[in-house]
Formats: C-alpha cells, sequence, structure tokens
C-alpha cells in the first residue's frame, strides 16, 4: 500500500504540480536527435522492474507509437498514484478510440488529483466528444487544478463537432467563467469560449459566450480581462470590437 504522505499526492484544492507538467505541446515537431528504442520501450511496460517500467511509461510521455496505447491502458489502474499519472500522460500523447472509455473510467472513480489531472489533459487530446460530458463534471466540480485543464480540453474536445456539441459545451464554461473562484479557471474558460464561438455559427448558443466573453472584460483579475480580449480580437464580432473600443477611454484614465 502506498501512503499518501510519503508520495505528496495529496488532493487539496490547490493547483497540483506534476513533474510532468512541463510536457511540450502534442503538436511539437520532435527534435533532431537519434530517438530512443521504442521496441525496447514496449516490452519495458510490461517489466516487473517498476523502476524499468517507469522510465518507459515516461518516455511515452514523449514518444508516440499507437501499439503504447493498449499497455498503458492497463496501466492507468495500477495501485500506485505515480504510475497512473504517468500513464495518463503518456496516453495524452498516444491517444486513441480505446483510451477514451478507459480514461472517462478513471476520471471518475480515481481519489488522486495528480491523476484526475493527468487524465483531463489526456481526454482533450482524445477528440472524442464522449468525454465532453466527464469533462463539464470535472469543470464544474472539482479541485482547482482538474477544474483548469478541464477548462482548456473542452476548447480542444468541443471543437470536434462544435455545432452539434456547443449547445452544452459553452453553455458551461461560460457559467464557469462567470462563477469560478479561481482566475486561473476563468481564464481558460475564456480561451476555450473564444475557440468555441469562432467554430460555431450566429445562434442563441454563440450569443451567450459572446455576452460572457464581452462581460470579463470587466472581470477583477486582469489576467482574465486579457484572455477575453484576447478571444473577442479573435471572433472579431463588431459588438465585441465595440466593447473593446469603448474601454479605451477608461483605461486611458
Amino acid at each position: 500500500m502506498y501512503d499518501e504522505d510519503e508520495l505528496s499526492l495529496l488532493d487539496s484544492d490547490e493547483a497540483l504540480e506534476s513533474p510532468l507538467d512541463k510536457l511540450p505541446p502534442v503538436t511539437d515537431p520532435p527534435e533532431e536527435e537519434a530517438g530512443p528504442d521504442v521496441e525496447e520501450l514496449l516490452g519495458l511496460l510490461a517489466s516487473s522492474d517498476k523502476t524499468q517500467r517507469m522510465i518507459a511509461i515516461r518516455a511515452f510521455c514523449e514518444v508516440k507509437d499507437p501499439r503504447a496505447t493498449a499497455p498503458l491502458i492497463e496501466l492507468l489502474s495500477n495501485e500506485c498514484p505515480l504510475v497512473r499519472v504517468s500513464a495518463a500522460y503518456a496516453l495524452g500523447r498516444n491517444p486513441g478510440p480505446r483510451a477514451v472509455q478507459p480514461l472517462i473510467d478513471q476520471l471518475n472513480q480515481d481519489w488522486n488529483g495528480y491523476v484526475r489531472k493527468g487524465v483531463v489533459w489526456a481526454l482533450g487530446n482524445c477528440s472524442d466528444p464522449q468525454a465532453i460530458r466527464p469533462l463539464i463534471a470535472a469543470l464544474m466540480t472539482d479541485i482547482t487544478a482538474v477544474r483548469l485543464w478541464a477548462a482548456s480540453s473542452l476548447g480542444q474536445v468541443g471543437l470536434v463537432e462544435a455545432e452539434a456539441y456547443s449547445c452544452v459545451t459553452v453553455p458551461a464554461l461560460a457559467s464557469s467563467l462567470e462563477q469560478d473562484p479561481m482566475a486561473a479557471v476563468r481564464s481558460n474558460c475564456a480561451w476555450s469560449l473564444g475557440q468555441l464561438c469562432q467554430a460555431i455559427p450566429v445562434s442563441d448558443t454563440y450569443q451567450l459566450g459572446l455576452k460572457v466573453l464581452i462581460a470579463a472584460l470587466k472581470d477583477r483579475d486582469l489576467g482574465v480581462q486579457e484572455d477575453a480580449k484576447a478571444a473577442l480580437l479573435k471572433l472579431g464580432d463588431p459588438r465585441g470590437l465595440q466593447a473593446l473600443e469603448d474601454l479605451e477611454p477608461e483605461s486611458s484614465l
């Protein structure tokens, strides 16, 4: 049995930093250097040596190979939180249709905030609408660090068939942008709303997203204001641009 204090994996309502948080974006091109031996790494995923197995899991946080997905899914339910969180990040690098439901199941049942944080990041990379409702639930109810990533993941997954799912994604993000107590979460909601509103036609849902983004220009946090401003500029709606213009006299005082 693993002791929570020994592992320093406390599930508190504070931002959880993971050793794997510094991962570059999924779209980054590989560096020009000799890559690892993927065949060897695949074998090590099933190793009885915990150290070698962990090396392989963390390697797949950088390396992409579809053959890694199945063994990583198995490791997602490992008894050790460090294995689970590493497997979640690795599945984010190696997503596939088979990984979506196991990730959702782990999000719903894992007691550890580190793991749930990694899972919502991975779900954001899966591009599967099945993840939308679990991500909304995480955005509404989970700890700060998980809500932070759930907000940005919704901006990614919500773009898949954006028009069909905007009736649930946009209201959820709008509600959190208005009400979440953490500025960083509200900022990510503003970013995601900007992404989704660009992808859907003008409708009641679009109007809601626009209205909340305009209101966020007067958020109590300057960072949220800036993210709302950037979203409105990219959206290019005349009402949003007018709201930005109306702010200029205030900012010059």
